[in-house]
């Protein structure tokens, strides 16, 4: 079924088609249509969810926790400084074990005040030990959602999972989607059935308890364990979804990559303008190709060293700044993972997008012409630089 909705419609749809137990949520600009769309459903009786209305996303995370260690299925919805505020519950969620699933619509963290795009929020919450997985488009939040569930809800992984769009670009922008029959979209997303819970009678227990030295290292190991598996998770779940859906996802995309001299490796809706430049490119016998990670969270470190071997030079483009001074968090990331590579291609950071800002095919193109530069030249010039302000230093 094709419908014209905008990415937080069809997160909101798709949230209908699962009907969960419970939505706790608190409207940040540009997440807010998710749950108004949603309690819409709730009260028109399409769906059993009890909606709970906050007076922070502090709240609304506290409210899935409960409800998830209940024994119920949870959701949310939020974005930038709402994020921010869920910052320490997040932490426990992922530390309980608790699989909420999170749409969050990226935009800027204040200061200054702006509501635009880009990672600044989800990057500030890579390490709190939720799944993270992005959407390029629409139909890409829709189904990314929908698989949310399978995946963190496994008992080999049992932990919260972020999906994330672009806020404004994706979230409110209307495409044609294609939807799945509800009962498919039930049947992908099964029941949640969890071993233990707070309202289990056959075995009582406390959930989040006072955790003391000789006890807590091990359970961030099994964290760390579980977000290991996750991966083999995803890429599971990805196969069963293609089946119902005839949509293929991995843990990222390679696109045009198969002989790609340079490269680029970025995130979200920039793919969109980053392939159409590539496409460009090889319309004049250029080798130019692009990754597009769609889970952060696991990092996919060992697959996309395979994708970047034989490349020559990869420029790694970070929707947020990371203030490290040796570039954003994407770059670490994916410098680390090809470091054990025999022959690694030169690499450099371009931070772009902040707040908003726009990139063009022809941005694309200047990257790939500094690219060629590097391959041929062996010398990267500055490894850390941003794009698209209005200094002239350090452009590229």
């Amino acid at each position: 079924m094709m419908k014209f909705m905008s990415g937080n419609e069809a997160v909101a749809y798709a949230m209908k088609q699962i009907d969960p137990d419970v939505m706790g949520a608190f409207p940040i600009t540009p997440s807010t249509d998710i749950p108004e769309v949603f309690a819409g459903y709730v009260a028109n009786g399409e769906v059993n969810t009890e909606y709970v209305a906050v007076e922070s996303e502090h709240s609304s995370m506290s409210v899935c926790i409960a409800a998830q260690a209940a024994g119920g299925r949870a959701v949310s919805a939020t974005s930038s400084c709402g994020l921010a505020l869920m910052h320490e519950l997040l932490y426990v969620a992922a530390s309980a074990r608790l699989p909420i699933s999170l749409a969050c619509v990226n935009r800027a963290l204040t200061g200054p005040i702006n509501i635009n795009h880009d990672y600044s929020d989800s990057m500030g919450s890579r390490d709190a030990g939720w799944i993270q997985i992005y959407a390029e488009n629409n139909q890409e939040a829709y189904d990314n959602f929908i698989q949310a569930m399978p995946i963190g809800e496994a008992p080999e992984v049992r932990l919260p999972v972020m999906t994330c769009m672009d806020g404004f670009i994706t979230s409110h922008a209307v495409e044609n989607i294609e939807l799945l029959e509800t009962g498919a979209v039930k049947a992908f997303v099964g029941e949640y059935r969890p071993e233990h819970y707070l309202l289990k009678k056959e075995n009582p227990l406390a959930i989040g308890p006072y955790d003391i030295s000789a006890y807590y290292m091990e359970h961030k190991v099994q964290g760390a364990e579980a977000m290991k598996a996750a991966k083999a998770r995803i890429l599971k779940v990805a196969a069963e979804f293609e089946k119902v859906s005839g949509r293929r996802y991995g843990l990222f995309e390679a696109y045009r990559m198969e002989d790609a001299d340079t490269a680029v490796v970025l995130m979200g809706s920039s793919a969109g303008t980053g392939k159409a430049a590539v496409d460009q490119l090889r319309g004049q016998g250029v080798k130019a190709g692009l990754i597009k990670i769609r889970v952060f969270r696991p990092f996919p470190g060992e697959e996309l060293a395979q994708a970047l071997a034989q490349t020559k030079a990869v420029a790694v483009m970070d929707k947020s700044e990371g203030f490290s001074a040796n570039g954003g968090p994407v770059f670490a990331e994916t410098r680390s993972a090809l470091y054990d590579l025999k022959n690694r291609p030169y690499m450099v950071n371009i931070v772009y997008g902040l707040g908003g800002r726009d990139i063009r095919v022809e941005d694309f193109e200047r990257v790939f012409s500094r690219l060629a530069d590097i391959a041929a030249s062996g010398e990267t010039g500055p490894v850390y630089v941003h794009m698209g302000h209005r200094s002239q230093e350090n452009q590229e």
